[in-house]
């Protein structure tokens, strides 16, 4: 009888362990495009893990959505350059046309939608068998890309022309087109699919378009204001929206802030004071942390997203501008 009993004991303080265990860190990789090369840090201690080299000009980054390669947009390499997250070591090339900048996966891991700025192309690639599936014609400059939750369709941004596009995921063929303010930067949608943001850089807006109906349509366009901030300054770029849509993250470029949204009113909530010229985001896992890349400042922030503050600043490599944390 107290021997049972004592295992029974012991049972239960080693199940009271493993409740109360810390929650295993993400990898972090930060793309510097001044400096080649690709920093890692630990989501935990916030420490430099590694910083690998990876290629010329580096700038969109993301990873598989089960964590097995890490794709780097090389600008002036013209390719995406695809890495181990383990190892770092580089596994192949994806061809991307000519100055890949920003890209985003189908939500099922392949294809590969790649924004080619200098040749006014989307470029459509299997990740798989490693071939262009598709060279869709858009505007000038094209810059942003996102895709709806559904695959169903790809969105990009062209810089000069002021749009973005719609691009039916199943014939590559534009569908859309909406008129947004000037140098659209980036593009994400809401989890559910019902809203698309588009960042104007120079237009110093967040368009707001609704996507639930069977046409697109502009609906809003969020502006700025920053107390001792230039309106100049007030840059949008990089976004990232809560899983519960409760919200919305603006990087505001060199106005060194992060403007907290409510996707809800699409009302401006709060500013948070970063590094400077904020360009990038992207969350952990578990939404817990929002990590920011500051260019000019050669640094990430940190921003608890819960308390809407930023707690931490990290020193990376040269002019760090894309980052993506990797998957649980």
């Amino acid at each position: 009888m107290e021997r049972i009993v004592r295992t029974a004991v012991l049972a239960a303080i080693l199940g009271a362990g493993c409740n109360t265990a810390p929650a295993l860190a993400n990898k972090v990789f930060v793309s510097n495009e001044r400096g080649n090369t690709v920093t890692v840090l630990d989501s935990e201690t916030w420490e430099v893990l590694d910083e690998f080299p990876a290629g010329n000009r580096p700038r969109g980054i993301t990873i598989a959505p089960d964590g097995s390669e890490l794709y780097v947009c090389a600008s002036d390499d013209d390719l995406v350059r695809v890495f181990d997250p383990e190892t770092y070591e580089e596994l192949h090339t994806l061809p991307s046309g000519p100055d890949p900048e920003l890209f985003v996966l189908h939500p099922s891991g392949n294809p590969l939608y790649i924004a080619n700025e200098d040749d006014n192309l989307v470029t459509v690639v299997d990740t798989v068998t490693r071939e262009v599936l598709a060279e869709v014609p858009v505007g000038v400059e094209p810059e942003g890309m996102a895709v709806s939750p559904d695959g169903n369709w790809a969105i990009n941004t062209s810089e000069t022309t002021n749009m973005a596009h719609f691009i039916d995921t199943n014939n590559f063929a534009i569908k859309h087109n909406i008129l947004v303010d000037q140098r659209p930067r980036y593009a994400i949608y809401t989890d559910d699919g019902a809203k698309l943001y588009v960042s104007s850089e120079i237009g110093g807006t967040v368009s707001v378009i609704d996507t639930s109906g069977e046409t697109p349509e502009l609906i809003d366009k969020i502006r700025f204001e920053v107390p001792g901030v230039q309106p100049e300054w007030l840059q949008p770029v990089g976004m990232r929206i809560t899983s519960d849509q409760s919200k919305l993250f603006v990087a505001l470029g060199p106005a060194n802030r992060v403007a907290v949204i409510d996707p809800q009113t699409d009302e401006v909530l709060e500013y948070l004071l970063v590094g400077q010229r904020v360009w990038q985001l992207d969350f952990t896992p578990d939404e817990k942390y929002l990590i920011t890349t500051n260019g000019n400042s050669n640094d990430v922030s940190v921003i608890d997203v819960e308390n809407l503050e930023t707690i931490k600043s990290v020193q990376v490599g040269q002019q760090p501008w894309g980052v993506v944390v990797a998957p649980d």
